[in-house]
């Protein structure tokens, strides 16, 4: 494709020089016997020129950047104690909720059961002091209900805390993921320092990479990435921007940014390195053609068309894209832009602008092979 856009923009450079050079020698096609009378005769120089056109600065940033899981987690048994049970296997997927170890809970169980003993104990005592209340009986001061009030309370305060101490002799899923290695085994014993298994969340991925400086306060959340993976089988995915850290990073001098790339295959992993690729679109900028720019001692400029003279324009280059240059200058909108015939200008020059695509044509047949008809009468 860059090859075939190459090839016409030179075919039509040539095509618009050889219909130039023509019209400059005063020579006319049949479609053009009046031009020359209509622009003021011999003394204008015969000119291409186009409309400005204002267009975006594009910048394409690409880093590498390193995944990691949308969620993940270590982990660790709020108690100590046997293990009796090790209920899933290194990258099984679970459930949130899941109890994927267990500890010897004889004991909780035992105290648990004593808990809600008392505490049934307790309210029965309450509710026989609140009945005697209720018959009028004064056998029964109010200070002893409040303390079986109390009691009850404490009773149940024992039995939630019992529960709990029980709930910790098993080790549950914290949500839906993949469970990687362990070494714990039935029969060990571990404490809360003792690291079960580590847990990933991997249906989407977090990609971190770094952006430099002179990029910050153009990031924002929502903004479009593509990431492309190393390995030969080389896969792509495409995601957002989430996250833009607050600091630039004095030694690198660049600030980080953080990407949701959705993994609903499950082929990407986390800690996997990428290629990232963005598209950062910036301040719109006059738009001239590549052959426009020329350079003085003063640096670059351009030629417009100023009332049917040519007037010259300092410009400052923004940034280059294929056959054209957008330019920092004073060019309003509509500006006419000498795009064909630029090395024969000079300030204030009378021109006259030729239509480029007539001019193309004509140019064609005058390269086209004469006819037998034609060669014959010559």
């Amino acid at each position: 494709m860059l090859r075939t856009d190459l090839r016409s923009v030179m075919e039509r450079t040539l095509l618009l020089t050889i219909a130039l050079v023509v019209s400059g020698c005063g020579q006319e096609t049949e479609e053009q016997p009046s031009r020359r009378g209509a622009w003021g005769g011999g003394a204008s120089v015969p000119v291409v020129a186009e409309a400005v056109r204002f267009e975006s600065e594009d910048t394409r940033i690409e880093e590498v950047g390193t995944a990691r899981a949308k969620r993940s987690v270590e982990l660790y048994p709020e108690a100590a104690g046997e293990v009796v049970a090790v209920n899933f296997t290194p990258g099984q997927r679970v459930a949130e909720g899941d109890v994927l170890l267990e500890l010897d809970a004889r004991d909780q169980l035992l105290a648990l059961e004593l808990a809600e003993v008392r505490l049934a104990e307790a309210r029965r005592l309450l509710e026989r002091y609140e009945a005697s209340q209720a018959r009028g009986e004064a056998t029964v001061a109010a200070t002893v209900v409040d303390t079986a009030r109390s009691a009850v309370e404490a009773a149940r305060i024992e039995r939630d805390r019992a529960a709990v101490a029980l709930d910790n002799r098993t080790v549950h899923a914290p949500f839906a993921g993949v469970v990687g290695l362990t070494e714990i085994d039935a029969g060990d014993r571990v404490d809360p320092t003792t690291l079960i298994a580590n847990m990933d969340d991997r249906s989407a991925l977090l990609v971190r990479f770094p952006v430099p400086e002179a990029f910050a306060g153009r990031l924002a959340p929502g903004d479009a990435i593509e990431i492309e993976t190393w390995t030969v089988g080389r896969r792509s995915a495409r995601g957002a921007i989430v996250d833009v850290d607050s600091r630039i990073d004095p030694t690198s001098r660049a600030f980080s940014a953080r990407a949701e790339v959705a993994n609903p295959d499950d082929a990407l992993r986390p800690g996997m390195s990428f290629r990232v690729g963005l598209d950062l679109v910036g301040d719109r900028w006059p738009s001239v053609p590549e052959v426009s720019l020329l350079w003085g001692a003063d640096g670059p400029y351009v030629w417009v068309v100023d009332e049917g003279r040519a007037r010259r324009v300092d410009v400052a280059v923004v940034q280059r894209k294929q056959g054209r240059v957008l330019v920092d200058g004073d060019i309003a909108p509509g500006t006419q832009i000498v795009a064909e015939g630029v090395q024969r200008m000079r300030a204030n020059l009378q021109i006259r602008t030729l239509d480029a695509e007539l001019l193309a044509r004509d140019a064609r047949r005058a390269l086209e092979p004469p006819q037998d008809g034609e060669r014959a009468q010559g």
